[in-house]
C-alpha cells in the first residue's frame, strides 16, 4: 500500500469518525485492518443496495466492472480515475466501443463465446478495448475499470442499447452514493471532474476539468 493511498482513505475515515466522536476509532484510523473494514463496510453497502435494485427490477444495474469502480470511489477517492467525470464518461465509452466493435465484426446478436473463442470474437474484443484506451485518453478521463466494461459488450455478456443504457444507469447510482457519502465524511470529493493532475506520460496533457 503507498501512502498516497493509506493518505486517502484514513482522511475519510478520520473525518468520518470525527463526525461520530468514536474515540478509539479515531486514535486507530491509519491502521491497516481499520482501513480495510472501513473500505470493505463502504464496498458492501453500495453492491448491497445496487444489487437490490437490481433484483427488485429483473435488471443488469450490478455487473463485474462496477466492482473495480466502487473500491477506486472508497479507497482513493481523491484520485482522477476516481471522480465523477472519469467513472461515468469512461464506462460510457466503454459500452459505445463494445457496441461498435460488435457491429463492426458482425457479431450482433451472436451468442456469448467465453468458451468457446472465434477468430472474430478476439478481433472484436482487442478492438473494443484499442477503442475505449484511445477513447479515455483523448478525453482526458483515465478509468481502468472501463477496459472491463468493453469486453463485457464485446464479448457479448450485455449486447443490447436497453443493457448498456442499464450499466450505465447502475454507474451513474455508484457515482451518486460515493459523492453522498464521501462528501458527507467531509471529504472534498470533486462534484464532477477531478482535479487537475498529470497523467504517467510525460508528454500527456493534465487530467483536469477541460473547460
Amino acid at each position: 500500500m503507498s501512502t498516497g493511498d493509506v493518505g486517502d482513505t484514513s482522511h475519510l475515515l478520520h473525518s468520518l469518525l470525527s463526525r461520530l466522536r468514536l474515540p478509539w476509532l479515531l486514535r486507530h484510523h491509519q491502521r491497516i485492518g481499520v482501513l480495510a473494514v472501513f473500505s470493505a463496510l463502504n464496498a458492501f453497502l453500495s453492491m448491497l443496495l445496487i444489487g437490490t435494485l437490481a433484483a427488485l427490477t429483473h435488471s443488469s444495474l450490478i455487473f463485474p466492472s462496477l466492482g473495480p469502480t466502487a473500491f477506486l470511489f472508497f479507497y482513493t477517492p481523491r484520485a482522477p480515475s476516481a471522480s465523477p467525470r472519469n467513472a461515468i464518461l469512461g464506462h460510457a465509452l466503454g459500452c459505445g466501443a463494445g457496441y461498435f466493435s460488435l457491429w463492426v465484426t458482425g457479431l450482433l446478436g451472436a451468442p456469448q463465446s467465453l468458451a468457446d473463442m472465434t477468430v472474430w470474437r478476439g478481433v472484436c474484443a482487442a478492438l473494443a478495448l484499442a477503442l475505449t484506451a484511445a477513447g479515455m485518453i483523448l478525453c482526458r478521463a483515465p478509468h481502468p475499470p472501463a477496459a472491463a466494461t468493453t469486453l463485457i459488450v464485446a464479448l457479448g455478456i450485455l449486447t443490447r442499447p436497453i443493457q448498456l443504457l442499464v450499466v450505465l444507469a447502475g454507474v451513474v447510482l455508484l457515482t451518486v452514493q460515493a459523492l453522498a457519502t464521501n462528501r458527507l465524511v467531509g471529504l472534498n470529493y470533486p462534484l464532477w471532474a477531478p482535479p487537475c493532475e498529470p497523467l504517467p506520460h510525460p508528454e500527456a496533457p493534465p487530467v483536469c476539468d477541460i473547460e
